[in-house]
């Protein structure tokens, strides 16, 4: 994995380069408030056109996959004579229902559906989530996955949300794992550590989600009580836990202040600083920022161009020193489907599209 001297993108594989900053697609998916179709068109476009080129999604965010392809089918005749490229990665989540009868047809069923759905002939990066290590299959999962690769319906493998010691497996396996997208922010560390040297030593690039946290990293909420039931999205709901094993929403309000200032300090937001932060963090290839529209795009870009002085790294860590948690593996309270964090989650959206 390697910058070339670039800040804006990263080489995530051998001939295969990506923007440091990636267009996430969950907030499209549903459960965020509604999506106008043209309107999400355009602003694709928008984050193209200002270097954020590649773009995240998923066979089960509903109708993203499709949005994508119709933006892809409108931009690309117009740019691709230029040596423009826009990269999408998807991912490959089975239901966790089918996981134990899970057959290398449906392998191939759900990869051919996402080929259609964004109008490719080979998929650019697909991201393989397993729901129950308990369960059977994992391994065979991922070796007709790469033998997909192998036919050229898919370029590169990645996972998800996987483990240390799941991660581990497959890579000794020979699984050509090149990227692990997982969660990482000022408020969830999970993945510093063991998880952070397995991917540096075996050049597995990580693509991290959460930065700032569904919009908890921001101005909207310095200062305000700490809200009830219901949240707004599902973004909020998911990220509220979070802070929850960060310590709480007094020591969440002493980051902000803490991130309030340092953004003072450089004259950008509170979001542009958690996002570099996480840009900083080692074995960081690119960060995921969820978005369902254009607003922010100034303030993300910035990102690219902040440097954080060693004073406000030591601001921020003083903080962090004393937070909580959330300890443990990365996605293990996520995995735990009677704790508070898996009771939120969706487990079985692929065979529903």
């Amino acid at each position: 994995m390697s910058t070339h001297g670039s800040e804006t993108h990263i080489d995530l594989a051998p001939g295969y380069r990506i923007s440091r900053l990636i267009k996430g697609g969950w907030q499209l998916a549903g459960g965020h408030g509604s999506v106008e179709r043209e309107r999400a068109i355009a602003d694709m476009a928008a984050f193209a056109d200002a270097g954020i080129t590649t773009f995240d999604c998923a066979d089960i965010y509903t109708g993203v996959e499709e949005l994508i392809g119709e933006f892809l089918r409108r931009w690309r005749p117009e740019h691709q004579h230029a040596g423009e490229h826009v990269r999408v990665h998807t991912k490959f989540v089975p239901d966790l229902d089918a996981l134990a009868s899970l057959t290398a047809h449906d392998i191939r069923r759900i990869i051919d559906r996402s080929r259609e759905r964004l109008g490719v002939r080979a998929l650019d990066l697909v991201q393989f989530h397993w729901w129950d290590y308990d369960i059977h299959g994992l391994k065979d999962a991922a070796h007709y996955l790469d033998a997909l690769r192998q036919e050229g319906r898919v370029r590169h493998l990645g996972v998800t949300n996987f483990d240390t010691s799941r991660l581990a497996t497959l890579l000794d396996a020979g699984i050509p794992v090149v990227s692990h997208q997982l969660q990482y922010s000022l408020l969830d560390r999970r993945a510093a550590g063991p998880m952070t040297s397995l991917c540096m030593e075996r050049g597995v690039g990580i693509l991290a989600y959460g930065a700032v946290a569904g919009g908890f990293l921001s101005e909207r909420w310095l200062g305000v009580p700490e809200p009830g039931e219901p949240l707004e999205n599902r973004s909020l709901v998911k990220y509220k836990l979070i802070i929850d094993e960060f310590g709480g929403w007094g020591l969440y309000q002493e980051l902000l202040r803490a991130l309030a200032r340092i953004a003072t300090r450089h004259q950008v937001r509170i979001g542009t600083v958690a996002i570099r932060w996480v840009l900083d963090q080692p074995g960081v290839a690119a960060a995921i920022v969820g978005a369902r529209d254009a607003r922010h795009l100034p303030h993300t870009c910035a990102a690219l161009a902040l440097h954080l002085t060693d004073g406000d790294r030591a601001e921020l860590g003083e903080i962090l020193a004393r937070s909580h948690g959330p300890t443990g593996e990365v996605y293990a309270l996520e995995r735990d489907r009677g704790g508070t964090h898996g009771r939120i989650m969706r487990y079985n959206l692929n065979a529903m599209r």
